[in-house]
This record gives C-alpha cells, sequence and structure tokens, in this order.
C-alpha cells in the first residue's frame, strides 16, 4: 500500500532524483565509525542536527497546549505534565534536549576547529556555524522563561541585565527583549514569539546554508 501510494506520487512529481541527490551519497572513509571508532568525533554535527530536529517536534507539540500569558502560563506547563498524555515525557525530552543540543554543538565545533575544517575554502560555513551556535543558545535563554515560575523570572531579570551592559546598544536590546522597565506579560509574548517564530526561522535559514555549503565543498579530511 505505502509502495503503491509512493509510486503514484513519485510519478507524477519524480520525488526519487530529488532525494536522491539530497541524501545518497557515499560516505568518505574518514568519517565512517564502520571503518575506525575515531571517525565518531565526524558524527557530532549530524547528532546535533538530529537532536535539533526532536526539539522542533517536541516543541510543535508542547506549543498546541501552552498558554503564553502570565495567568495560565505555569498552569499550562503543570497541564501538560500532569495531564497530558506523554506529555511529561516529552517536555522532558525538550527540556534536556535544550542543553544536550548545546553540548552536542560545542563538541561540533571543538571537533571543526582542532581538526582545521574551519580553514579555506570554509571559512564561510565556520562563521554561519557560530551564528546557528548563537541562535541554538537564544533558543534555550527565552525558552527558559516560558514555564513563569520563580526560577525562570529572576534568571531571565539577571540574563537582561547582562545584556543591559553590552556597550551602546545594551538599554536598547534590554528593551526589545523585556518590552519594558519591568518583566510582564510583554516580556513573555515576546519571548514565546522569539522561541517558535523568529528564532526557528533563522535557524533553518542558516541550517539550509550550512548543508549547502558543506554539499559544495565537502566534508573536511582529517588534518
Amino acid at each position: 500500500m505505502l509502495k503503491k501510494t509512493y509510486d503514484w506520487i513519485d510519478e507524477r512529481l519524480g520525488v526519487t532524483p530529488i532525494w536522491r541527490d539530497i541524501a545518497d551519497h557515499d560516505v568518505p572513509a574518514h568519517v565512517n565509525p564502520a571503518n575506525k571508532m575515531s571517525a565518531f568525533v565526524y558524527c557530532f554535527g549530524g547528532l546535533t542536527f538530529l537532536i535539533i530536529v526532536t526539539q522542533i517536534l517536541s516543541g510543535m507539540f508542547l506549543a498546541m497546549y501552552y498558554v503564553p500569558d502570565i495567568v495560565n502560563a505555569y498552569r499550562s506547563v503543570q497541564y501538560i505534565t500532569d495531564e497530558v498524555l506523554l506529555g511529561n515525557i516529552v517536555r522532558g525530552m525538550h527540556f534536556w534536549g535544550a542543553s544536550l543540543v548545546i553540548i552536542m554543538m560545542f563538541l561540533h565545533m571543538l571537533r571543526v576547529f582542532f581538526t582545521g575544517s574551519y580553514k579555506a575554502p570554509r571559512e564561510l560555513n565556520w562563521v554561519v556555524g557560530v551564528l546557528i551556535f548563537f541562535v541554538v543558545i537564544g533558543f534555550g535563554f527565552t525558552g527558559y522563561l516560558l514555564p513563569w515560575d520563580q526560577k525562570a523570572y529572576w534568571a531571565t531579570a539577571v540574563g537582561a541585565q547582562i545584556a543591559e551592559t553590552v556597550p551602546f546598544v545594551g538599554p536598547y536590546i534590554k528593551t526589545l527583549l523585556i518590552g519594558g522597565d519591568i518583566l510582564g506579560a510583554l516580556t513573555l509574548t515576546r519571548f514565546f514569539a522569539i522561541h517558535v517564530f523568529f528564532l526557528p526561522a533563522a535557524l533553518l535559514g542558516l541550517l539550509g546554508l550550512h548543508f549547502i555549503m558543506i554539499r559544495k565543498q565537502g566534508i573536511a579530511g582529517p588534518l
């Protein structure tokens, strides 16, 4: 049944050449853990992407129940955790995945740095990777406030004060983030909008550039 459906779609849209062009490539020997375990370090980027996909899917699930206002935000998180089927598991995946993706991305960047994979002609890809890292940090920062509990509130207050210390533009960044002089309803709305709209759009665009350059330049070899 599935094969017939796929063949029907493939006959009309020609999807097989498209996905083969994207995904059907030989894995170079130096990045294949099947040849030597040390090549596993070249898998950190792929693992990071896998966690990002998990974060997107679990975040879509959470957004179906989360209410981004200061009266109901905490209650909606409690409802997800205690009442929704598998809600506790999905929320745990999203919570721990936020930390794990930063760790994996940091390890990936260490591998790129120590193997010299940032050198010509891959300098621009390194810059894009650094921007992706900052976007992921932004996900962690904006997502931390969303439960709207005491820990999230005061952590965000500290973060806003740190942002304010940036020379020249610090006060503007703080105002942009919290929407006024104090953390409140507008702050939560802005953080939610940044977390689910602005940052995902930036991430998907940067990931697209990242993969296009990897495809064009190939995977760097060992030093």
